[in-house]
C-alpha cells in the first residue's frame, strides 16, 4: 500500500477520525482536501497540526483543476471520498447544495481519478483504489423486521439520501464501464467525540447540560443502527486494505435503538456523570415535536460480509461508546464553545412543509 492517500472531507466528523487513524496508526501521508464549511473543524485535527504527514488543502471537490493538480503533485495510491453534505434536515431546507457536493462533486472526483489512474504504470494502477463512503439511508426504510444487505435495492426518501444514492451509482458505473477500481461502504448512524452538534446525540448532550428541551421527532420510535466512529474508520481502512474492487460493504454497529431509547440513555448517563446539574433528572427535558417530512421509520445493517470476508467487527458496544462520547464532550468545553461561536445554534432545521421546499 502506498504511503500517500487523498482524503476528501477530512476535517469533518468521520473524515477527521479517519485522517487521524491513517496518519497516527498506519503511518501514511494524508492529503486532506476539505472545503471547510460549517461542519469542517480544524480543532478536530489539532494533534496533527505540526505533523508533516498531514497536508491540509482548503478546496472543493467540484474544482476539477485543483483535484488534478493534487493528484499530479502527490501521486496517491488511494482516494477516500468523504466530502459530503450530510444533514437530512438541511437537505430539506436546501437540496441544491446536496446535489452540487454529493453528486456533481463525486462525479468530478471520479473523472479526475479515472484520468489519473489510466496514466499510472501497471503496478501502481493495479494498487490504486477509489473508496466511496456512503450511508445506509440510500436503502430507504425497513419494516419492523429485516436488515439492509449489500443487495438491498436503493430507495432513498430524502434529498440527502437521494444525492448519496446518485453518487454511489456513479461510483458503480465507473467500475463497470471504465474499470476504475472502486469500493463503496454504506454505514449506519455514526456517533462519538467531535461530532458537530446538529446530529441527535451531541444535540441531546449539549441541550441536557444547559437545561434546554430535548426535542424528539414524532413518537420517538424511529429506529437506527448506531456505530461508534472509531469502529467505522477502522472498517474503512480494512476495506481499503482487503476489499475486492467493485464490491459494496455494509458497516454497522449491530446496535438498533429507537430515538427515544437513545435520548433516555444520554439522560441517564448525564444524571450519573453530572450529579450537580440543577435540572436533574434530565429525562424531564424530553419534548416531542412535529416529525420530519419523509422520516424513515427504521434502518438496520447486516454487516455479515464485513465479518466473514474482512474479519471486522465493532469493538465498542453502545454503552461503552456512549460513555466515551459523553465524557469527551464534558472534558472539551473549549471545543464546544468554539463551535457555538459559529452560525449554528442547535435550532430546528428541515421544517418546511411538503411541497413548499425553498
Amino acid at each position: 500500500m502506498s504511503k500517500t492517500v487523498l482524503v476528501t472531507g477530512g476535517a469533518g466528523f468521520i473524515g477527521s477520525c479517519l485522517v487521524r487513524q491513517l496518519v497516527l496508526q498506519d503511518d501514511l501521508t494524508v492529503i486532506n482536501l476539505d472545503k471547510l464549511t460549517y461542519a469542517g473543524n480544524l480543532d478536530s485535527l489539532a494533534e496533527l497540526a505540526d505533523d508533516s504527514r498531514h497536508i491540509l488543502v482548503e478546496g472543493d471537490i467540484c474544482d476539477a483543476d485543483l483535484i488534478a493538480r493534487l493528484l499530479a503533485e502527490f501521486r496517491p495510491n488511494a482516494i477516500f471520498n468523504l466530502a459530503a453534505e450530510s444533514h437530512v434536515d438541511r437537505s430539506i431546507d436546501g437540496p441544491a447544495e446536496f446535489v452540487a457536493t454529493n453528486v456533481v462533486g463525486t462525479f468530478t472526483l471520479l473523472e479526475a481519478a479515472r484520468n489519473y489512474w489510466r496514466e499510472l504504470a501497471a503496478d501502481r494502477a493495479a494498487e490504486f483504489r477509489f473508496l466511496q463512503v456512503s450511508t445506509d439511508e440510500v436503502y430507504g426504510s425497513l419494516g419492523k423486521t429485516g436488515l439492509f444487505t449489500e443487495a438491498t435495492p436503493y430507495s432513498p426518501n430524502s434529498p440527502y439520501s437521494a444525492s448519496k444514492a446518485s453518487a454511489d451509482h456513479f461510483v458503480r458505473a465507473y467500475f463497470h464501464t471504465f474499470g476504475l477500481p472502486t469500493l463503496t461502504t454504506n454505514c449506519s448512524n455514526n456517533y462519538g467525540p467531535r461530532q458537530f452538534p446538529e446530529k441527535l446525540i451531541p444535540v441531546m448532550i449539549l441541550n441536557a447540560l444547559e437545561g434546554k428541551p430535548l426535542p424528539i421527532y414524532g413518537d420517538g420510535q424511529n429506529v437506527r443502527d448506531w456505530l461508534f466512529v472509531e469502529d467505522h474508520c477502522r472498517a474503512i481502512r480494512r476495506v481499503l486494505q482487503q476489499g475486492r474492487p467493485g464490491e459494496v460493504y455494509n458497516i454497522g454497529g449491530n446496535c438498533e435503538r429507537t430515538n427515544l431509547e437513545i435520548v433516555t440513555a444520554v439522560c441517564a448517563a448525564l444524571d450519573r456523570l453530572c450529579p450537580d446539574l440543577a435540572h436533574r433528572p434530565c429525562e424531564k427535558l424530553i419534548t416531542f415535536v412535529k416529525d420530519r417530512p419523509g422520516h424513515d421509520r427504521r434502518y438496520a445493517i447486516d454487516a455479515a460480509k464485513m465479518k466473514s470476508e474482512l474479519q471486522w467487527s465493532p469493538v465498542e458496544t453502545f454503552e461503552t461508546g456512549l460513555e466515551k462520547t459523553i465524557r469527551w464532550y464534558l472534558e472539551h468545553r473549549t471545543w464546544l464553545d468554539r463551535i457555538a461561536s459559529g452560525g449554528y445554534r442547535r435550532e430546528r432545521l428541515g421544517l418546511c412543509e411538503i411541497g413548499k421546499i425553498g
